[in-house]
């Protein structure tokens, strides 16, 4: 009888997905495996449903690595009585005869995995493919996780389009990115693009921003383009900045909505709108007119199809989590570094404050992230000598003691008041 392989894809989408449903098919029955597919993740274990399992062919997987979604979709279920209905979970995949298991998917699927592996106790031996466009999985080596690079790359694309309009029309635009806590994808985005500033979460501590501090940031760039002759720019917010913001006082222009999991939808509130209003509300007191248009990115990109680079990838991370499945191993994630397939323990990646998956933050003190600071336009501290400050205030009409009351404490530190 032949060893059953199961494959699950959990969390939101990131393009490459079928790219290791793709390559963990074919390299698992050229090993004589029988392959499942297991459609609408965890939701369909945790129904017991066992109408929504298919059997997954070479010839039926053997094109698919270069689409965008996922053939087995996917799915945020973190139901009620969680650990009631892990139960179910379990047996089901019992009932299927499931030998070895491969999750693809973020902290929250990767969590799902370690939890399985840890109650199978052997009986399933379970890898995690890491797949987010968040890029906020621990990998070895600053490996991004698959999807990113592909998300990235339309996002730029994305970004220099509107850029271009904004010069056209002469006006600015607020673009929303997706990347749940992190800035990676904004900031990515920004960089790649040479967008006029990108604003991540890691720059501010603490949970009380006030969104002030952020309209101030903006206006303090728009103030500082005019001051050059420009009458146009693009900047480029994480939308993880909402999760800094005081709750208290961005429930008065937004209504807070939370998914399956419980989680803040940090992709539904309208960060560019909200400070698109405070800045313009700002600026035309002052007699300034600009045109301020908001847009939120981050669905468009997705499901996109993969470029080059996440096709090699996920064939490569497909075909290493059959291999180390079939040499015994269990219980960790594999990543490609240096070249080599390799894997992390589950227990390796885990916040043992938290019991979660670890998060990969933006390194605000890299020289990464000074690249991309270096050829931002905002206010720094050196707009606030004696011959940079009287055009800068020209331009915001207002006196030089106005200006500097209202913007220098931006220069002054990182705290979110």
């Amino acid at each position: 009888m032949k060893d059953t392989l199961a494959i699950i894809v959990g969390g939101g989408p990131a393009p490459g997905m079928n790219g290791v449903i793709s390559a963990v098919t074919i390299e698992a029955v050229n090993e004589g495996k029988q392959v499942l597919g297991i459609r609408g993740g965890f939701k369909t274990l945790f129904e017991g449903n066992l109408k929504n399992v298919l059997p997954l062919t070479i010839d039926g997987v053997s094109r698919i690595h270069t689409t965008g979604g996922s053939i087995l979709t996917t799915s945020r279920e973190y139901p009620d009585r969680v650990k009631e209905r892990f139960k179910v979970l379990m047996k089901t995949l019992k009932r299927l005869n499931i030998r070895y298991l491969i999750t693809i998917g973020g902290d929250g699927t990767a969590f799902m995995a370690r939890w399985i592996g840890q109650e199978a106790m052997g009986t399933i031996s379970v890898i995690h493919v890491p797949k987010t466009i968040d890029n906020d999985l621990p990998l070895p080596g600053g490996m991004p996780t698959f999807g990113y690079e592909t998300a990235r790359h339309y996002g730029v694309e994305l970004v220099n389009n509107l850029m271009e309009d904004a010069k056209t029309m002469g006006r600015w635009y607020f673009v929303s990115t997706m990347g749940r806590n992190v800035g990676h994808l904004a900031l990515g985005i920004g960089k790649a693009a040479g967008a006029t500033l990108t604003l991540i979460p890691e720059e501010f501590q603490g949970k009380d921003l006030s969104l002030r501090r952020i309209a101030d940031i903006l206006e303090g760039s728009i103030i500082k383009r005019l001051s050059m002759g420009k009458h146009h720019g693009v900047a480029v917010m994480a939308e993880g900045i909402a999760d800094k913001l005081d709750k208290h006082e961005l429930s008065r222009y937004e209504q807070i909505e939370k998914d399956e999991t419980g989680r803040v939808r940090l992709s539904e509130i309208q960060l560019g709108r909200i400070v698109k209003t405070f800045v313009k509300n700002s600026l035309e007191k002052r007699g300034i007119e600009m045109t301020i248009v908001d847009k939120n990115i981050g669905y468009e990109l997705r499901a996109a199809n993969p470029i080059p680079f996440d096709i090699e990838y996920t064939r490569n991370l497909g075909y290493g989590a059959v291999k180390f499945l079939s040499r015994g191993g269990s219980n960790a994630m594999i990543t490609f570094y240096e070249g080599r397939l390799t894997s992390v323990p589950f227990a390796d990646m885990v916040d043992v404050s938290t019991s979660r998956i670890k998060v990969r933050y933006v390194d605000i003190n890299s020289e990464s992230y000074e690249v991309g600071q270096k050829y931002m336009i905002k206010l720094n501290a050196e707009d606030f000598s004696s011959q940079k400050i009287k055009r800068l205030s020209k331009t915001a009409r207002m006196s030089v003691t106005e200006f500097r009351k209202r913007f220098q404490y931006l220069t002054e530190n990182t705290s979110c008041r």
